[in-house]
Parts: structure tokens; sequence; C-alpha cells
């Protein structure tokens, strides 16, 4: 039986209601948020057996809170260590037509940027595992993490197991002396499944092909099924390089679509016009769980696996929050014509 296993820190998520800046009135929205316990999140409410490895503080009921509500969307948090630290804070700004959303970081001494390899026993969390993801973010926060993540992906190899990656590229993380792709690219070399957005593969890994402007709301998509090939020349072990094509027209309206090599065949999805975005944080997260979803309910027709992901992550546009909140027969709903918004009675 399949089981999927994910690894980052999860973060207390404070952002103001109904597209206010901050204390533009005096509250915020208290919910949980990262990008590995994103995805596990997604692949659990696909039907796939689905844990997320993380350490968080004893005796702190903001800890405790996370862990209910990870258990609440059917996540297997016992492989979460108890440490010493915090919970780990990010304060978000909605954005709203031409306004950009904003992200502050308050996650210095967390629980998990205090942790180091062998923390975690990765026999015991491996057990019964045959799908492992991790993300660029965990690597980011300082050098202990990044070993640790190293440490991660080197054990789930030896297992045989399946390993993805999200290359997420954070700016304002990598602050410690080393640059991402001196990092991603060690990491890199142990992951099966490779997945970016149309910067990260470029910033997170240094590997770049001419006329792909990430800031211009445009995309030649041409030149992105040149990057894909690029990438798996470079790191030969990756079986696939997923990219997904944002076009920020702005805040509020993206075209979304990704495309998908195998080394063999290039496969473009249908682009979705997403013009009256929610909430796009964790849009990436719930591609990347939809792509490890596809690849489960449809694995022998990666067009279709594609598919599935960019529905599902057309989808989570729509709800406020980090976490997916759609069934596998919802989203093939979108893919199978869906989306006209219609009243289901």
């Amino acid at each position: 039986m399949a089981r999927v296993v994910t690894f980052g820190e999860i973060m207390l998520r404070l952002a103001p209601p109904n597209l206010e800046r901050p204390l533009q009135s005096p509250m915020f929205v208290a919910t949980f948020g990262g990008g590995e316990a994103n995805v596990a999140v997604s692949t659990a409410n696909y039907g796939i057996p689905s844990a997320f490895v993380t350490a968080l503080p004893d005796d702190n009921f903001l800890a405790d809170g996370c862990i209910a509500q990870l258990r609440s969307s059917g996540v297997d948090c016992s492989p979460i260590v108890r440490k010493p630290g915090r919970v780990g804070i990010y304060f978000l700004e909605t954005g709203a037509n031409q306004r950009p959303s904003k992200v502050l970081y308050d996650r210095a001494a967390s629980s998990i940027a205090k942790a180091g390899p062998g923390d975690f026993d990765w026999d015991a969390v491996f057990e019964g595992a045959t799908w492992f993801h991790i993300t660029g973010i965990t690597p980011a926060l300082n050098q202990g993490c990044a070993d640790l993540s190293l440490e991660a992906v080197r054990s789930a190899k030896q297992k045989g197991i399946t390993v993805s990656c999200d290359y997420n590229f954070r700016k304002k993380l990598w602050k410690y002396g080393r640059t991402a792709p001196e990092v991603m690219a060690e990491i890199v070399r142990h992951v099966d499944v490779g997945i970016a957005n149309e910067e990260d593969c470029q910033k997170s890994l240094g590997i770049s092909v001419e006329d792909v402007d990430v800031e211009s709301g445009t995309l030649n998509v041409d030149r992105y099924e040149q990057l894909a090939r690029k990438m798996l020349a470079e790191f030969p072990n990756l079986q696939m390089q997923a990219i997904t094509l944002r076009e920020s027209v702005s805040a509020s309206h993206n075209g979304w679509s990704a495309c998908v090599h195998d080394g063999t065949d290039f496969h473009l999805s249908r682009k979705y016009e997403i013009t009256h975005i929610i909430d796009r944080v964790g849009g990436g997260d719930s591609f990347s769980g939809g792509l490890i979803g596809g690849l489960h309910l449809f694995p022998d027709d990666l067009s279709q696996a594609l598919e599935f992901a960019v529905a599902a992550s057309c989808l989570k546009h729509s709800v406020p929050g980090d976490f997916n909140r759609f069934s596998a027969a919802e989203v093939m709903g979108l893919m199978r014509g869906g989306g006209s918004g219609r009243v289901e009675r």
C-alpha cells in the first residue's frame, strides 16, 4: 500500500481578515501552514495514507493545536518529535488587484530550526513508506537543517523510496552564508521527481534558459521544455521535472498551468484563468500534493497526473488558508469539464 511521508516546518499563520492590511483592525485569523504539511494534507484528502515529520515544542498549546489540526485532516502525526524551541510564525497580508501579497517570517529559534542530523529515527519514520516529499524551505533555515534534509533524502533513497522535492526558493531565508545552489544541488541528486515554479530552477539551482522572464506576467511556454530538459541533463537521477506556469496579471488574476518532462515526453496542461483569487499561498504546495496524488491515481498516464495536479491547485486558489481542502472526486470533476461555478443540488 502507498504511504506518503513529508518533512519540514509547520508554522502558525496570522493573517488580517477580509483582505485588510496588517493592524488595520486589531485582529488576525490564526491557522497553521507550511509547505510540506500542506502537501501531506492534500495527499491525505486523496485517500493516500500520509504522515508529516517535524519538530515541535513540548507542553505548548500552539503545538498541540497544530497537531490536532493536522490529525483532523487525516494526517499521521506520530513521527513528530517534541523538543525545545518554539512554534514559528508567519504573518500574511493577502494581496488584491495590484497590491501584492506579503509575508513576514518570525521563525528564528523554532524547534525545527534547532534540529539537526540524528534527531529523527528515519528507520522508524520510513517504515512502510513508498514516497517521501521535501522542499527547499527547510534547508534554507540554517546549516543544521540543510544537513538534516540531506540525511533524510539519503535515508529515503537507501530504502528505495521515491523522493520528490519542490525546490521552493525563499530569498528571505537564505541568510546563513551558503547559497541555495550550493546546498540544493547536493539534495536534488537524491531526488526522483523535481517540482519547481518559473524561477526555482534558476534561483535554487542556478539553471536557466534565455527568454524566461519571471517578472513579466507572461510566459514563453516554449522555453520551459528546454528548461526541463536542461534540469534532467544536469540531474540524471531525476525521473521527471515538473514546472508550474503562473502568469501574474495581478494579485487577484493569474493564469495557471504546468508542464512536465519525463526524459522522453513533454506534457503541457490545460490553462486555467483564475480571476478572483481568494488565497494563492499554498498554491504551489497544492500542485505538489496534486502531482503526487495524480501519479498514484494515474500511474500509467503522466498527462492525466499533470492535469490532476493543475486542477487541484486551481481549486486551492478558491479557499483561504494554506491547506487544500478538496477530495480526489472534486478535483476530477474540474478535470472533466467542471468549473462553471453552478450550484450543485
